[in-house]
């Protein structure tokens, strides 16, 4: 009887033994697979996060250079490139309205310009010499020779300075266009405050009040 129950108690303690190392087993495996799968979410959410923060760092460092060689073939490409087309009225605009104004201004000057040589030369038959042609022979000129030189001088000068404009407007067309393809490129956030308030404060030494304003900025 004693034999029997040592045996009994002997097989009773195996089986035991053997249905708690299989239920660690099991323990061990669940956690290994809740770690395997927290790994794996982990590193799809890291996955995702950097695609999403490359997307939002796209940079394309060609195309301010682009942009501006665009607007240096044709004024105002680069602001179509830039998608900025209401800019483009506005190019075309001051570089046209400039090159008008030194066309007027040249044609003047010659004009002026011919009529002051040949009136150097002793003729009168140019056509300041009697601009309403109500003069009699042997009256003075409407312009005289010195008002002739006075005007050329005067439409050279105003068509040099549309000449320095024009080509300011084309140099802006072209800085234009780049400096707004780089400014594409940045990321600005929408989270901007402006914070405004007075503070007072007490002078260590003479224990007087001190006022004033903050200006706080944050971006």
């Amino acid at each position: 009887m004693h034999r029997l129950l040592t045996t009994f108690a002997i097989a009773f303690f195996l089986v035991s033994n053997s249905y708690a190392q299989e239920e660690n087993e099991t323990q061990e495996t669940k956690e290994i697979d809740s770690v395997a799968t927290s790994l794996s979410t982990d590193v799809d959410m890291v996955i995702i996060q950097d695609s999403i923060q490359k997307k939002e760092l796209k940079f394309n460092p060609l195309s301010p250079s682009k942009a501006a060689f665009y607007s240096s073939i044709l004024p105002g490409l680069g602001q179509i490139y830039n998608k900025r087309y209401w800019k483009v009225p506005l190019v075309y605009g001051a570089i046209g309205g400039s090159i008008y104004a030194y066309s007027w201004n040249n044609n003047n000057y010659k004009r002026f310009r011919v009529a002051f040589k040949r009136r150097q030369a002793g003729f009168t038959d140019d056509e300041f010499y009697d601009l309403n042609g109500d003069n009699a022979p042997g009256d003075d000129p409407d312009l005289d020779i010195d008002d002739l030189e006075n005007q050329q001088e005067r439409f050279q000068q105003d068509r040099d300075l549309w000449l320095v404009i024009s080509i300011a407007a084309y140099a802006l067309n072209i800085i234009d266009a780049n400096v707004d393809a780089h400014l594409k490129q940045f990321n600005i956030d929408n989270d901007l405050s402006v914070d405004f308030e007075p503070f007072l404060d007490l002078n260590s030494v003479t224990n007087d009040p001190i006022y004033g304003m903050a200006l706080t900025i944050k971006f």
